[in-house]
């Protein structure tokens, strides 16, 4: 192991640097002061990149399939994305590389395989018998689009309809298309003198496989013979069909139609329906036709043995339920319920006992695939109540503004979480068990808690259990509701930074030891919450208004003093606590008429009824300043040790002490340098007129662009002023070269009076504050967008009763450190390079009086939990390890010298950098605007990974992408969903175990009986020797033009990775199997060339021998 020595390494020069740098580090470090060696332990074999799994609800859904005796549920998507269900945390995601949406999925039934229909006219077989499906098979129709597959139950042979209403048909098992071909010409022959469209429905009768039933668009019904290859019926309708259903009899069917009506026929009679319904229809008198209504989309026919049959059917209502949410109407008997939905219906599928399509159905749900939702009704309770969904697909009950993700957290997080979560679930679910639960569970091999939490746009928060690669709820908790909501639409609030979503979430600062959770949103709000199991009611709701303004009234001295509205001088000793308001100034006009020292969202006044979980500490609001909103918050921590939350934006920083409910500090940036302003600032005042500013959420509105917005980083602080909130974001970034360079040089720049100086990383920790100090204390890191850190040193009183009594006394230290870029991250090492997280308090109940023993311990306990005389001995060194857009520093405390530096990117910038633990050491995490993830060692910021891995990175993304502790990373991938990935070498190893099995062996239903009298006088099911109907032998090849066999990857391949035991063993067989027949097959087409050859070989010898025979051998 290769031992790192700090000395060896100044300001980024490596140990083979030049003898004039080693001369330059022997001054910086005279020999008697040797800085100590730190054995890194991490490698770059310890890093490995691979996603894990993706949860949320399938984005853009635009197919459903369910196997009936598997038991598990497949969503195809619009970008080709495949998502399998089976018990809740058995769940699978596959892509079909062409991206082309996936228009319909078939299950072989019981046999661990899927048929995919793509928009690109391709077919494709995915094994599902591995823990990861691949493809087996693909063939793409070159010259007709295909429109519509049928597979019957327990065939080999797949029927496929066309745009030209044309039906092939394919064996699924060589993936290879049969000669026999229904052309449309002659399933209609002379019934119609004009094309019959599209074919948009096949099946065969339930009782007899020898008959297709063939739908085409224009409302005409073909019955097919396949042996006699005619047609023996043909129904026609004068509205165009979109779906058909068979009763299990066989002897009847029925259509929907585009005018709101369903057809029911008897086979036998193809004159005209036995009956037609109008579902939705207004019956009027004389007998006329009812009204026309929205077309019935689909229609199942489902029986029962004790009742009358369901059917099942979407869409169908009438003209003038304007507004009306899309519905499912199930008609059983003479009732019919209409099932109202919140999104519009893409499928549904009804779950039956039985896979056999000639027996009772027995339907006892229906899955109703949504746009943005899954539903599973039960058809067998009264007034079909819903089941409870176990699936983690509430990601996007309202859009993700933000996220974060943190591993190995307390133990009794998640219970305390999960118990107070458990109070809020809905009542009125089905009381039955999900039946969507095939597949196993894979081995938890990971022994540490993760918990997920994300922010809406709503202004909720929510808390995931994302233990083992699973994700379940665990609690929820609304941040909007210590606002008052405005009564009628017309009252307008204050809220003019945001047209909608005023409570939406920007940021989240959590402390998972003290459970302490602060949230800023993004009308520049802040609310600090405390958890607690009992129930409270707060009288008044305490609350803070802060003025933060952005003011330089001087040309000439560029550290500009303004008078802080607070009486918070620079350095003070003595700031003054503000009493807590009970609620805001309603309002209040500056002598000009604007608005001012108004805040952009009102307080109730009301007592607030406050449930176990998360509870109000502290509101704290930014104000109108002249006539102009406040900036958006774009940074934000909080202590529980210190009992301190500290926030920044564009025009400065504020300090709050949520014990005393006090503002202990309120400056502008510029005044944080006091006299070290490195800057020219322009003069100007307050604006009267709104400009873009703010930073984060402001620019993931899907609208125009401004050029020069697009060109600058998401710390940037120059953005749009009306926020339109994320239902998605923007689409791209542009990552040119150049097209970030926010670099500045050493020398005075003028900073533009639009990109004014944010705040952009806030860090609160222990450790040395000035060159000359001999001991660490509490203190304030603050970083900046222009790549300035400034350090803010704290002197907390005791703890007890004096906490609440004496003041908290805040002065910046003078110390000043630069980087290139925004400043992202900051955290600290101690002397062996291990990490010093920020002091914290354990938690405990707040909300229980306590005993005066209980007390007089609170007062002689300091409030730091780290103690520097406990933690550290007073010579020991630290590290601050600072990670901005450009570059890391590894900088050594007290000296203030930089021990290490990284350029990471030159052409792009850092979106996140996270230090995170892994292996039982530390690493810097990065991910690029450029989609490169970088993994850097510590403290020497060796590279230890660089992977290119997302080629296109949107607002989205930039915005929800985290690292945490363990090698784990997530980000959002779509507006419904989460990705998760692993930079762990030990994750990726694992991860096969990890996964669920979709494919379990089971049994297969037996067939229903025919009963002694239908055996004996016909009737009952027919069979059909299909193989010997579509064989090459009977129906000859197919055109090769026609259609592409493309082999899949999930050969052999494809199996070796799956999981051991019966399951992997039958499919190994099943495939070697497959390939030795390949493999025959083109041994005996050698054969016989070779034998060819050896015919004509020896024809040419016998030609030869016979010229030559009777020449003697002088003539040759």
């Amino acid at each position: 192991m290769r031992k790192f020595n700090i000395r060896k390494v100044l300001d980024g020069l490596t140990a083979g640097s030049s003898s004039a740098s080693q001369q330059q580090q022997q001054q910086q470090h005279p020999p008697g002061n040797r800085e100590p060696e730190i054995q890194e332990t991490l490698q770059s074999e310890h890093f490995q990149l691979c996603k894990t799994v993706r949860h949320g609800f399938p984005y853009q859904p635009s197919a459903l399939a369910f196997d009936p005796v598997q038991k598990i549920l497949a969503v195809g998507t619009q970008t080709g994305a495949l998502r399998l269900f089976g018990r809740p945390g058995v769940e699978c995601y596959c892509q079909h590389d062409s991206g082309a949406a996936v228009i319909q999925l078939q299950f072989l039934i019981n046999e661990g395989a899927l048929v995919s229909a793509l928009a690109d006219d391709t077919l494709h077989l995915w094994n599902l018998r591995q823990k990861r499906p691949a493809i087996l098979h693909s063939l793409k129709f070159c010259r007709e689009r295909i429109t519509f597959c049928h597979l019957p139950f327990q065939s080999k042979w797949l029927y496929v309809g066309t745009e030209r209403g044309n039906i092939h048909i394919v064996n699924v098992e060589s993936f290879t298309l049969s000669g026999y071909v229904i052309m449309w010409n002659k399933a209609i022959e002379l019934s119609s003198k004009s094309h019959p469209g599209p074919v948009v429905h096949i099946s065969d009768n339930p009782m007899d496989e020898g008959k297709l039933l063939i739908g085409f668009e224009s409302g005409t019904v073909v019955l097919w013979d396949l042996k006699s290859k005619k047609a023996d019926y043909r129904y026609t309708y004068d509205e165009a069909i979109h779906s058909v259903a068979w009763h299990h009899e066989g002897k009847q069917f029925i259509c929907s139609h585009s005018d709101g009506t369903l057809t029911i026929w008897s086979v036998r009679s193809p004159a005209k329906p036995v009956q037609t319904i109008t579902p939705h229809g207004k019956q009027l008198k004389d007998g006329k036709k009812p009204e026309p209504c929205k077309p019935i989309l689909k229609v199942e026919f489902k029986t029962t043995r004790s009742g009358e049959p369901f059917i099942i059917l979407s869409g169908g209502l009438s003209y003038d339920t304007v507004g009306r949410r899309p519905c499912l109407t199930v008609m059983h008997g003479k009732s019919t319920a209409v099932l109202e939905m919140d999104y519009s219906i893409v499928d549904f599928l009804t779950l039956c006992e039985t896979p056999y399509p000639n027996d009772f159905q027995e339907p006892y749900a229906v899955v109703v695939l949504l746009e943005k939702d899954l539903v599973l009704i039960d058809l067998a309770q009264n007034g079909y109540p819903i089941f409870e969904n176990p699936y983690p697909l509430s990601i996007h009950e309202s859009p993700v503004t933000c996220c974060e993700y943190f591993a190995d957290c307390p133990v009794d997080l998640i219970p305390a979480l999960y118990s107070v979560g458990a109070r809020q679930k809905r009542q009125g679910y089905s009381k039955k068990e999900w039946p969507i639960n095939g597949g196993n569970w894979g081995l938890g091999v990971q022994s540490y808690s993760e918990i997920i939490i994300t922010g809406h746009a709503d202004g909720s928060i929510k808390f995931w259990d994302a233990s083992a690669i699973t994700l379940q709820v665990l609690y929820k908790l609304k941040t909007s509701k210590v606002f008052e909501k405005s009564r009628n639409k017309d009252e307008k609030p204050n809220t003019d930074i945001v047209d909608e979503d005023p409570y939406a979430i920007q940021i989240i600062s959590w402390c998972p030891e003290s459970r302490m959770l602060c949230i800023a949103g993004v009308s520049a709000h802040v609310i600090i919450y405390r958890f607690s199991k009992q129930e409270v009611i707060t009288e008044v709701i305490p609350m803070l208004e802060v003025r933060l303004l952005y003011e330089i009234s001087d040309v000439e001295t560029p550290e500009g003093e303004q008078a802080p509205p607070l009486p918070t001088p620079v350095g003070s000793a003595n700031p003054q606590p503000i009493p807590p308001q009970s609620h805001p100034s309603t309002s209040s006009s500056s002598s000009d008429g604007l608005r001012d020292n108004v805040p952009c969202l009102k307080v109730k006044s009301s007592p607030l009824k406050q449930s176990p979980g998360y509870q109000t500490e502290l509101v704290i609001q930014l104000v109108w300043v002249g006539g102009e909103p406040p900036q958006q918050i774009t940074s934000l921590a909080v202590n529980s040790s210190y009992g301190l939350v500290v926030f920044g934006n564009c025009n400065g920083i504020a300090m709050v002490d949520y014990l005393q409910k006090a503002v202990l500090l309120n400056l502008g940036t510029v005044e944080l340098y006091g006299s070290n302003d490195p800057y020219r600032r322009e003069p100007r005042s307050p604006r009267k007129s709104r400009q873009p500013s703010g930073a984060g959420l402001c620019d993931i509105s899907e609208g125009a662009v401004v050029p020069e917005d697009r060109c600058k980083s998401p710390t940037s602080a120059k953005m749009s002023r009306k926020l339109s909130l994320p239902t998605d974001l923007k689409p791209d970034l542009d990552i040119k070269d150049n097209s970030f360079s926010r670099s500045r040089s050493s020398s005075v720049t003028s900073i533009d009076k639009e990109s004014r100086e944010a705040i952009s990383a806030l860090h609160f920790c222990e450790t040395f504050t000035r060159k000359t100090d001999s001991a660490p204390c509490p203190s304030l890191w603050v970083g900046t967008t222009l790549g300035t850190v400034l350090v803010i040193a704290l002197n907390l009183p005791p703890g007890g009763e004096q906490r609440l009594l004496q003041p908290v006394i805040v002065s910046p230290s003078g110390t000043i450190l630069r980087l290139k870029g925004a400043i992202l991250r900051m955290a600290f090492l101690d002397s062996t390079g291990c990490l010093l997280p920020p002091a914290h308090e354990p938690w405990k109940e707040h909300n229980v009086p306590e005993e005066k023993d209980e007390k007089e311990k609170l007062k002689k306990r300091r409030p730091v939990s780290v103690s520097p005389s406990s933690s550290q001995e007073i010579s020991e060194n630290q590290y601050a390890v600072i990670c901005s857009e450009k570059q890391a520093k590894v900088i050594s405390l007290p000296t203030q010298n930089c021990a290490y530096k990284q350029n990471i990117t030159e052409t792009s910038f850092v979106l996140r950098g996270d230090i995170v633990s892994l292996s039982n050491s530390i690493c810097l995490a990065c991910f690029c605007a450029n989609g490169h993830i970088m993994t850097f060692s510590l403290p020497s910021l060796r590279p230890l990974l660089d992977v290119y891995y997302l080629p296109l990175t949107n607002m989205r993304i930039a915005r929800t992408f985290c690292f945490t502790n363990n090698g784990q990373a997530l980000y959002l991938v779509s507006p419904t969903e989460i990705q998760r990935l692993t930079y762990s070498q030990e994750t990726c190893e694992n991860l096969q175990e990890m996964l669920g099995e979709l494919f379990t062996p089971v049994e297969t239903p037996e067939a229903p009986n025919r009963g002694f009298f239908k055996g004996l006088f016909g009737g009952g099911a027919q069979s059909l020797d299909r193989e010997e109907l579509f064989g090459e032998s009977s129906s000859g090849k197919a055109s090769r033009s026609l259609a592409q066999h493309i082999p899949g990857p999930g050969g052999i391949e494809g199996v070796k990775g799956a999981a051991s035991g019966v399951v992997g063993e039958l499919a190994r067989a099943r495939l070697a199997l497959d390939e030795r027949g390949q493999k025959l097959s083109d041994l005996e087409e050698r054969t016989a060339a070779m034998l060819s050859s050896a015919d004509s070989f020896s024809k040419h010898a016998h030609e030869m021998m016979l010229k030559y025979k009777d020449k003697k051998w002088y003539q040759f």
